[in-house]
């Protein structure tokens, strides 16, 4: 079973690098609205997504502000994103929130990272583990 694991993030890696390669001017696109993106940490339980982009908007033009929440409890799990229209306007920012207090908070401000893709294979569930019994004994095989 890990020889399929290994064979299916091999295959996956060569397919995400052979898109990458085709479509570059997406990837630009990516890489471009990447830079106007913020990651605000710290954030007050209290901070919604109207005050985080009150807080911002005196640095150029926001497009989006969003506090990320628990699914299930619908709580701010304390940090939120701040999308800007240009560069400029959130290199300005970051500069000067980072560290700032707002709603009580000292918060810290950077640029987003893209999310790294979780893996479908490996041991995400099925076969191949988490229950202590590696198959042998069952059925007489």
């Amino acid at each position: 079973m890990a020889f399929y694991n290994k064979v299916g993030t091999i295959l996956k890696q060569n397919i995400s690098a052979g898109s990458a390669l085709n479509g570059q001017s997406s990837m630009l696109n990516a890489i471009r609205c990447m830079s106007t993106k913020l990651f605000v940490g710290g954030l007050s339980y209290g901070t919604d997504d109207q005050s985080l982009r009150d807080a911002f908007c005196s640095f150029g033009d926001v497009v989006d502000a969003k506090v990320i929440t628990d699914r299930d409890t619908g709580r701010s799990r304390g940090f939120g994103f701040v999308n800007f229209s240009s560069d400029d306007s959130a290199s300005s920012a970051l500069s000067a929130m980072d560290g700032q207090q707002l709603n009580g908070r000292n918060i810290r401000v950077s640029f987003a990272q893209e999310r790294v893709p979780r893996s479908s294979f490996g041991n995400a569930g099925g076969y191949g583990g988490g229950f202590g019994n590696s198959g042998a004994g069952n059925d007489g095989f």
